[in-house]
């Protein structure tokens, strides 16, 4: 059994609660303003599909993901502050988009802080279009910050025309 990511690129796999103390130390660095534990925990139990991008020296990032109909909304993706700029996030977001589109989703959402603007560069890069704000959203250093909501349609063939990583 090999050690995963030891033959180069971190691997992709499903997100288990016994990786919620890695996952909270990314998240901590990561956000001014993460998650607790306790909304991981939620996620997971109430059987939304979370996948984690994990080297041989541990965790890179991960991803959540919630479905309800023909809809997906990706909840939080994350690549360690420290492990930035090498395309994990863009693996982990073509991830979970194509999660979405295999349990049968049309669309994809999230939201996004509009002063986060690497995310949002990715995020076009990837098809999503902004579709609305939704008002004082996130907490800020100086009350709250607007999200934009931004969407992607699944249509035949969005997966296999997405550029190389």
């Amino acid at each position: 059994m090999s050690v995963p990511g030891s033959a180069g690129a971190p691997i992709l796999r499903p997100l288990h609660e016994g990786d919620l103390d890695a996952v909270m130390e990314i998240e901590l660095r990561a956000y001014p303003y993460p998650w607790t534990r306790g909304i991981f925990l939620d996620c997971l139990r109430a059987g939304y599909p979370g996948r984690v991008l994990e080297s041989s020296d541990g965790l890179v990032g991960y991803g959540m993901l919630s479905l309800a109909a023909d809809e997906a909304h990706v909840l939080n993706v994350c690549v360690d502050p420290r492990r930035q700029s090498h395309g994990y996030g863009r693996r982990l977001l073509r991830e979970l988009v194509q999660l979405a589109r295999q349990r049968g989703a049309l669309r994809v959402f999230l939201e996004v802080r509009p002063s986060n603007a690497p995310a949002i560069a990715l995020y076009e890069s990837e098809g999503f279009n902004e579709i609305g704000r939704r008002p004082r959203y996130y907490p800020a250093a100086n009350g709250r910050e607007d999200a934009l909501v931004m969407a992607v349609e699944l249509v035949a063939d969005d997966i296999d025309t997405m550029p190389p990583l």
